[in-house]
């Protein structure tokens, strides 16, 4: 591929590449395995150890008619171990399950994070966290709530979750993107989104996908 790219399309593109493995490195909340792969301009196989996430789902909830963002807390360890602030500001995500496509996934977690079922869910696209050293692929979705439902805690017991809710207008909610006060990047890539599609929110949910 040329480095220089004049015009067309950019996308993501297919790899020559040989790849060998897996060896299991550890096996806990989720794999953690070795590959090595051999590239055209290689003269040895390189070793690569991912952790194996598999697809997920993120949900920013919206009260269309309140103009309110449902916004949530949880503590993160790794977070906390980054920079002392590991009580994050974040979005409804999680794991798809082995039996589910992403949409029941995206309905269960917000259920389970906020208390509230969605009335909509509209698919807004999908894209990987951390491809440098993981294969989650991450599906984002837009939530249509009644945030006058959601109480102040949620979270599933059986998991040891919960979750303190924040009911924000939407200007209030865009305006973290400013101040630097949030680092969540589920958050600040469905926040990018709703501050460039806010003015068509109504026709994007009548053209999506709706859950009832």
């Amino acid at each position: 591929m040329s480095a220089k790219m004049t015009g067309g399309r950019i996308a993501d593109d297919d790899a020559n590449v040989v790849i060998s493995g897996p060896e299991p490195l550890a096996d806990g909340f989720r794999p953690y395995q070795r590959f090595r792969f051999t590239q055209a301009a290689d003269t040895a196989p390189r070793p690569a150890d991912i952790l194996r996430a598999g697809p997920s789902v993120a949900v920013l909830p919206v009260d269309l008619f309140r103009g309110e963002v449902v916004l949530l807390r949880q503590f993160r360890l790794a977070a906390h171990l980054a920079n002392g602030k590991g009580y994050l500001v974040e979005i409804v995500a999680g794991h798809v399950e082995t039996d589910e496509n992403p949409i029941d996934a995206a309905r269960r977690e917000c259920v389970e994070e906020t208390g509230v079922e969605p009335s909509a869910l509209i698919e807004l696209l999908s894209y990987f966290p951390t491809p440098g050293m993981c294969d989650e692929m991450m599906t984002l979705f837009l939530g249509v709530v009644d945030a006058s439902r959601v109480p102040e805690r949620a979270g599933l017991a059986a998991e040891h979750e919960e979750t303190l809710l924040m009911r924000l207008s939407i200007d209030n909610a865009l305006g973290a993107l400013d101040g630097g006060s949030v680092h969540n990047g589920l958050l600040i890539v469905a926040l990018q989104w709703l501050a460039l599609n806010r003015g068509r929110l109504s026709d994007i949910v009548d053209a999506g996908s709706v859950l009832r």
